[in-house]
C-alpha cells in the first residue's frame, strides 16, 4: 500500500483539520462528534440541508458545504456510515427554524442511522424530512443496499435542492424538488482498478490487467460484468445504454450530462468519455442543457468513472445555474 498518510486511524480527523484550515470563513469543522457545517450557519428562516456518509468519496460531501448547497456534512470513517449522534448533532447545529432536509445515499447503514437521527431530532421539535437517493441502474441489490445504490444524482440533488432552500422555499417544497431530481436521474459506473482502504492495507477486489468491471459501486461493490478492457466509445455506450433505457429518456428531452471520475482517472480521459456521451445523446435526440465533468464523487484512488443523466426542465436549469460557493462547486458568487 502506497498512500500519503500518517496513521490510518488518524486519516479522517487529520483530513478534516486540513479542510478547516484550507477553507476558513467558509467551513467550520466540529469534532466529537465530527461534522462539517457552514461557517455562517445556522441561517434563520432557511431550510437546512444535511448529507453525509463514509469518508473516501471526497469531495462528497464536505466539499459541497456552503452557500447554495449543503449546510452540513457528516463524515464516517472510510467507507463506513456516520453514527446517529453525529447526524443529530449536525442537524441541531444547522437548524434555522425552517426545518432540515436529510439527503441520504441508499446504503443500509446510512439509511438506518439517518432515520434514527431524524426520529431523535423530531422528538426535540426539529422538523426533518428525508430523501433517499437510489439512482444506480447497475444492480437492484448489493452487499451494502436494499435496492439501488446512491451515486451521481446525489451531487445534482444537493445542488438543486440547495438553491431552492436559498430562495427560502418551505421544507416540503425543497424535499419534493429533491425527489423530483432523484426520479428524473439515472447513473452507472465502471472501474479499471480497485481501491485500497487504508485500514485494510490491500485492494478491495482483484481486477487483473486487461480487464474492467462494469457497474461497480463507489465502495468497490461488484458490478454487472467483468469484461476485457474496451475502447472509450464502447465503455461509454455500455454505461449510457442502460441509463437511457431505464427512465426512459425520450427524444427532445433536455438533460444534465455528468461524467465523474472515481479518484484515479485523469481529466483528459473524462473529457473523452464526455465527448462519446454527447454523441450518444445527440443520436438519441437529447439536448444537453448543462454538463459537469470532473472528479466529484470518488472511491479513494479507484480508476474509473460514472455517468449520470438527469432530465431537466426550465426550473431545474435555473436552480442548477443559481450561485453556489463551496470548496468543490463554485459559480455565480
Amino acid at each position: 500500500m502506497k498512500k500519503i498518510i500518517n496513521q490510518p486511524e488518524d486519516l479522517v480527523r487529520e483530513a478534516l483539520q486540513g479542510m478547516a484550515s484550507a477553507h476558513q470563513g467558509l467551513l467550520a469543522v466540529h469534532f466529537d462528534p465530527d461534522f462539517i457545517r457552514r461557517a455562517n450557519g445556522p441561517v434563520k428562516g432557511k431550510v437546512a440541508l444535511v448529507s453525509g456518509g463514509g469518508s473516501g468519496h471526497e469531495p462528497l460531501h464536505g466539499g459541497y458545504v456552503g452557500p447554495g448547497m449543503l449546510d452540513a456534512a457528516v463524515p464516517g470513517a472510510v467507507f463506513t456510515s456516520p453514527t446517529p449522534d453525529q447526524i443529530l448533532a449536525a442537524t441541531r447545529a444547522v437548524d434555522g427554524g425552517a426545518g432540515v432536509l436529510h439527503i441520504v445515499k441508499n446504503y443500509t447503514g446510512d439509511v438506518l442511522n439517518f432515520e434514527m437521527a431524524a426520529d431523535l431530532a423530531r422528538e426535540e421539535g426539529i422538523r426533518v424530512e428525508t430523501v433517499v437517493i437510489a439512482d444506480d441502474v447497475a444492480v437492484e441489490n448489493s452487499l451494502y443496499t436494499a435496492g439501488r445504490r446512491g451515486t451521481g444524482v446525489t451531487v445534482v440533488a444537493e445542488k438543486i435542492a440547495g438553491a431552492a432552500a436559498e430562495q427560502r422555499r418551505p421544507l416540503g417544497a425543497v424535499a419534493d424538488l429533491c425527489r423530483r431530481v432523484h426520479d428524473q436521474g439515472r447513473s452507472m459506473g465502471m472501474a479499471l482498478t480497485s481501491c485500497t482502504v487504508p485500514q485494510a492495507g490491500r485492494p478491495t477486489f482483484d481486477l487483473p490487467e486487461g480487464e474492467m468491471e462494469l457497474g461497480v459501486g463507489i465502495h468497490g461493490e461488484p458490478g454487472r460484468f467483468r469484461l476485457p478492457l474496451r475502447s472509450a466509445a464502447e465503455i461509454t455506450a455500455m454505461l449510457a445504454e442502460p441509463i437511457l433505457a431505464d427512465l426512459p429518456f425520450q427524444a427532445g428531452d433536455p438533460v444534465l450530462a455528468f461524467v465523474n471520475g472515481l479518484g484515479g482517472t485523469p481529466l483528459i480521459e473524462l473529457y473523452l468519455v464526455y465527448h462519446e456521451l454527447s454523441r450518444i445523446c445527440a443520436a438519441r435526440g437529447l439536448t444537453v442543457a448543462r454538463s459537469l465533468v470532473g472528479t466529484y464523487m470518488t472511491s479513494l484512488e479507484m480508476a474509473g468513472c460514472t455517468l449520470t443523466l438527469v432530465r431537466m426542465d426550465d426550473e431545474l436549469v435555473r436552480l442548477w445555474d443559481a450561485p453556489v460557493r463551496t470548496p468543490a462547486l463554485r459559480w455565480g458568487i
